[in-house]
């Protein structure tokens, strides 16, 4: 999509936008190179501030191929905000309902009619303590093995110093940095002739968040855990603690009577 065709709602959305992000961040841009000029592809970013999707759309913006995000469908019910999402093209996201599969759909026809479609594969914003990109869906994946087209990692950090994961307590001064990177595609050819089984499409996830990560780690210029944070496991971990410590209080709580 060139930048003529961007249209109202996306021209509209972006002189809203722009002028506080240009006023209030610096940036940091790089690679837009690797954005590709025709044809459609997938961008696969990590997601560590409620507002970082505003700076990734900035970057976006610039380089001539706006992208469509997958997004909560409750940003489309009703109001201004929903008037802007249907009419720059966002693709609503119905998760555990009979119409969880719209959204894939959607996501091909978009790719192959030349668009750009935007994926956070964590599916919401990090739970990493250290911020890192942490074990992400199957969705990119997913549409990237459906469809064949360029997979773009893109790593974003500093709107997360401003606005931490899961905070409400914003930051703005001094000025932080909004460091912007893509990459070059990630190569899932090797997945093409297989079935996309679970294990396939974890591996292809898993490439495409390591991806990801080498570049985060370069913007960040420090080294990301071996391996990532997953919040399902660490769930688990905390409930087995956590029995473990009742039944351990059980038996500390015992008294000689108790057994008689």
């Amino acid at each position: 999509m060139s930048r003529r065709r961007i249209g109202f709602w996306y021209r509209l959305a972006a002189v809203i936008a722009k002028p506080p992000l240009v006023v209030l961040f610096k940036r940091d841009w790089r690679g837009m190179e690797h954005i590709p000029g025709d044809g459609g592809f997938i961008t696969a970013v990590n997601h560590n501030s409620y507002i970082d999707p505003l700076s990734y759309a900035h970057y976006q913006y610039n380089t001539g191929r706006v992208p469509r995000f997958l997004a909560k469908d409750g940003l489309f019910k009703g109001g201004f905000v929903a008037k802007v999402m249907k009419g720059t093209g966002q693709i609503p996201v119905y998760r555990e309902t009979t119409n969880a599969l719209d959204a894939f759909r959607a996501a091909v026809d978009a790719i192959r009619r030349g668009e750009c479609v935007a994926f956070y594969p964590e599916g919401t914003l990090t739970r990493d303590p250290e911020v890192w990109p942490m074990t992400a869906k199957s969705g990119a994946a997913r549409v990237a093995l459906e469809t064949r087209c360029p997979v773009i990692p893109v790593a974003q950090w500093g709107a997360n110093l401003a606005l931490p994961p899961y905070s409400k307590k914003l930051s703005l001064f001094p000025r932080k940095t909004l460091q912007v990177k893509a990459g070059e595609p990630v190569d899932l050819s090797r997945f093409y002739d297989k079935e996309p089984t679970p294990e396939v499409l974890r591996e292809a996830t898993e490439a495409i968040m390591a991806a990801i990560t080498e570049l985060l780690e370069e913007i960040r210029g420090e080294k990301a855990p071996a391996t990532p944070y997953d919040p399902r496991r660490a769930r688990l971990e905390q409930r087995r603690k956590a029995a473990g410590h009742s039944a351990a209080q059980g038996t500390t709580d015992s008294t000689p009577e108790d057994s008689k």
